[in-house]
Formats: structure tokens, C-alpha cells, sequence
């Protein structure tokens, strides 16, 4: 996802609030993947304009508009693919995921020096346990739909061809529902700790890494 399409997002997501003849809303994507995360290509462009940190990189409420969201209404994943990194990061704060059996999960971030820090981490731990999260984090494997279901991750897998259609009907008997109160308020990663990281060498030097399709060379860390 290019930065400019999670500012598209997050004013969608704002008006979707706002608009009192919706209830229920369903995010999916196309062809093999829900969202592979952030265009590191452009990252690394963003990263070689500038010294400074790019905190205006995401939106408000962050990657997609989704990942710090803290919205009044529900959102449902219908995830037909590949879910990684700042996709994972999204779905990790909606309110229900539906996916489909050929779906992958994963946050493979720590492969380029750059940590899940758009608010997957503590809900990660709040759902799955802090040794499964550390090892999802950590490790930056992939999961199946069905291992993240045992996890509680996921609510429902179904065959490719109904993930769209089941999200809907889950979304259907939620908009037949009175919910005026806002969601619950998650907790978001301090500003301070997101400024030293993307300022950092390592962060560069691992987007860099993959847009020249080497191995990266780190540097000792100062966090």
C-alpha cells in the first residue's frame, strides 16, 4: 500500500463514520492478496529525500487508516490472501475477520530492521499471549487462516469464494443493530519510540536492502 492510498483510506473511513445510513462496513482486497503491507519501494524513496523522520508517512489513524482506528462503527475483514505486515496491523484492529482457507498471515517486518509498531503489538498480545506474539513478531513466519483461528485471531475460514459473501453476512445482522457507543479505545505506541526507530540506520538500511534485493547490512543498535 502507497502512503497516498492510506490517507485515501482513513478520509473513507472518517465519512463512513459520519454517514448515519451505514452500520456495517467490509474491507477485502483483489487478486492473491488482502494487503502485502507498505510499498517499500516508496519507503525507501521517502527515506533518501529526507534526514528527518517521516512521521506524516500514515494517516491519522494510521496504516490505511485502520491500524490506530478508533471508529464508532464496525468493520469486517474479508481476507482473501496474502495479509502481511501493516495488512495484518489492519485487521488486528477490526472488529471481526472472516478469511478465506488459502489466506496467509505474518508480520515479516523484523526481516528488514523495521518493528510491527502501527498498533499491532499489544493487541497481538491481548489476543494470542505474549510468547505467540513474540514469536509471530520475532520470527516474521507465516500462518495459515486455520492456525490463526485456533489462535483467536480469526473468526470464521471459509473457501475462497464465500469469504466476500460470508463478511457480508455477518456485516447484514450487525446493521440490523443500535450502536451508537464508540468502540474501545486502544492503546497507542508512544510517538517517541516510533521517531527513534524510523530515524534510525537499520530501518533505512533494511527497506534499502530489499529494494536492491541483497541481504542487509546492520549496524549496532541504538535503541
Amino acid at each position: 500500500m502507497q502512503r497516498q492510498m492510506s490517507f485515501d483510506l482513513d478520509r473513507l473511513w472518517k465519512w463512513y463514520d459520519n454517514e448515519p445510513s451505514l452500520r456495517c462496513a467490509v474491507i477485502t482486497g483483489t487478486g492473491r492478496a488482502f494487503c502485502a503491507g507498505a510499498d517499500l519501494k516508496e519507503w525507501n524513496v521517502k527515506n533518501s529525500e529526507s534526514s528527518t523522520t517521516n512521521l506524516d508517512k500514515w494517516a491519522d489513524n494510521g496504516f490505511g487508516g485502520l491500524s490506530n482506528r478508533r471508529g464508532k462503527k464496525p468493520v469486517i475483514a474479508a481476507v482473501n490472501g496474502l495479509c502481511l505486515g501493516g495488512g495484518m496491523e489492519m485487521i488486528l484492529n477490526l472488529d471481526m475477520v472472516i478469511a478465506s482457507e488459502t489466506a496467509k498471515f505474518g508480520l515479516p517486518e523484523v526481516k528488514r530492521g523495521v518493528v510491527a509498531i502501527a498498533g499491532a503489538l499489544p493487541r497481538l498480545i491481548r489476543t494470542v499471549g505474549r510468547q505467540r506474539a513474540s514469536e509471530i513478531a520475532l520470527l516474521g513466519r507465516m500462518y495459515t487462516a486455520e492456525q490463526f483461528l485456533s489462535w483467536g485471531v480469526v473468526n470464521k475460514v471459509v473457501k475462497l469464494e464465500e469469504v466476500v459473501s460470508e463478511a457480508l453476512r455477518w456485516a447484514g445482522l450487525l446493521g440490523g443493530w443500535e450502536a451508537e457507543g464508540p468502540k474501545d479505545s486502544t492503546n497507542r505506541i508512544e510517538h517517541g519510540v516510533y521517531k527513534t526507530m524510523e530515524g534510525g540506520d537499520n530501518m533505512k538500511e533494511g527497506v534499502l536492502s530489499f529494494v536492491e534485493k541483497r541481504s542487509a547490512v546492520w549496524k549496532n543498535s541504538k535503541l
